[in-house]
């Protein structure tokens, strides 16, 4: 029996003028019926993800408005996967005027992205540390990348699942010097209430992603 993926999408939103910045591209697998999270994002080859990508911004083209942009998730083992550039920078050129972003969920050695860093500012695509201050993307770990790369994307809802939700301010805070100290954007992923949206806006981050403005969903 073939398994079916699908891609479900989480709106970002730019607090600057309450519009949609881009959306998030999630990879779900289906079920008996219900959709959840696969084992491992491996089990889809980049190939066959990047072909559901592109279905998902033919509809995102159809939205309104100006701002159409999707962010696409890869680990460390997609990511240095030979092929994975060649697909990332075909698919930014067949989604256009859609554009694309890269975001980097685990670390990658500082030589890989040097080599990501300079293929994709070619083409027009920005790079993404995800999940900064968690998992493997620790500031030891990712320190000398930060001159490589255009955003920063800090998740409180891991904070929350390992029991460090009283944490967040204080990581938080270090991660917004380090973007100033390098000139990146920021994401704040995990806005739940109104609460972190007044975190958020302490310190000054306008693009912010969570449920507050909608769960992972098919369009």
């Amino acid at each position: 029996m073939h398994t079916k993926y699908s891609f479900f999408v989480q709106p970002q939103i730019d607090k600057s003028d309450d519009s949609i910045f881009g959306y998030e591209v999630l990879l779900r697998k289906e079920d008996k019926g219900t959709w959840h999270l696969p084992q491992d994002f491996t089990e889809l080859s980049i190939a066959d993800q990047v072909e559901l990508v592109e279905k998902t911004a033919s509809t995102i083209k159809k939205h309104p408005g100006n701002k159409k942009v999707l962010s696409f998730n890869l680990n460390q083992e997609q990511a240095k996967d030979p092929l994975t550039l060649g697909e990332i920078i075909a698919l930014k050129k067949r989604i256009h005027p859609v554009s694309l972003i890269i975001e980097l969920t685990e670390f990658m050695p500082l030589d890989q992205i040097k080599e990501y860093s300079l293929l994709l500012h070619q083409y027009g695509i920005p790079l993404v540390l995800d999940d900064v201050g968690t998992g493997s993307n620790t500031y030891d770990n990712i320190k000398n990348s930060l001159p490589y790369v255009d955003k920063i994307k800090f998740a409180m809802q891991n904070l929350r699942m390992d029991g460090n939700a009283d944490k967040i301010p204080e990581y938080l805070s270090f991660w917004v010097k380090q973007a100033e100290r390098y000139c990146l954007d920021m994401v704040l992923e995990g806005v739940e209430d109104y609460r972190d949206q007044i975190l958020a806006k302490n310190f000054g981050i306008d693009i912010q992603q969570g449920y507050l403005y909608g769960k992972p969903s098919m369009i």
